[in-house]
């Protein structure tokens, strides 16, 4: 097999073969970044510059492809959310915004809290009650994965997970927003 028939032989695997990792939820950032780098240096189109264009154009591919995957690798929500396609439960979170009533109450109230906070000391106690809510989530979606193999129940987590992160981005600008409004009063 020549190098470019196993770049493109590479190119069409999932994110976790072509890294060598195991396909399961929990995952070493600090692994994925020194597969990443390893997969870059054989990826880099100096390196095919002998074997003419086409086999360069593949390699930047090939590097465009390695990009994208550590990217969804790195990210938990994105890493589940490709997990839950890979065994046949797509999260459809644009179509699919069904959600457990307790949740959409959850919801609702983390919303209306966020519109009243007037002080920082209010928007940290959001802060730390969401990021709870997203550790227990996550610890659902890695619980459902890697322990019970149940795609369709982490899916369903995942599409929550994405809510909150929403909420929390929210959150974080509503933060900034105030301190910046602090700091001109000075």
């Amino acid at each position: 097999m020549t190098q470019v028939q196993a770049t493109e032989t590479t190119l069409h695997s999932d994110d976790f073969a072509l890294f060598g990792l195991p396909r399961r939820f929990a995952q070493d950032p600090a692994e994925i970044d020194a597969r990443w780098k390893a997969l870059q240096r054989q990826a880099h189109p100096d390196r095919f510059a002998s074997q003419g264009e086409a086999a360069q154009r593949l390699a930047m591919q090939w590097a465009v492809r390695i990009n994208e995957a550590r990217q969804r690798l790195l990210d938990p929500v994105r890493r589940a959310a490709y997990l839950c396609s890979l065994d046949g439960f797509p999260v459809r979170a644009e179509d699919n915004t069904a959600m457990p009533p307790a949740f959409l109450m959850q919801q609702m109230a983390w919303r209306e809290a966020l519109e009243d906070a007037q002080d920082a000391q209010a928007l940290e106690a959001l802060r730390a009650e969401i990021e709870a809510a997203r550790a227990r989530t996550l610890a659902a979606v890695e619980q459902a994965l890697d322990t019970h193999h149940d795609p369709k129940a982490a899916a369903e987590a995942v599409r929550q997970l994405m809510f909150i992160d929403r909420i929390r981005q929210a959150l974080l600008q509503k933060q900034h927003e105030l301190a910046e409004a602090r700091e001109r009063r000075r």
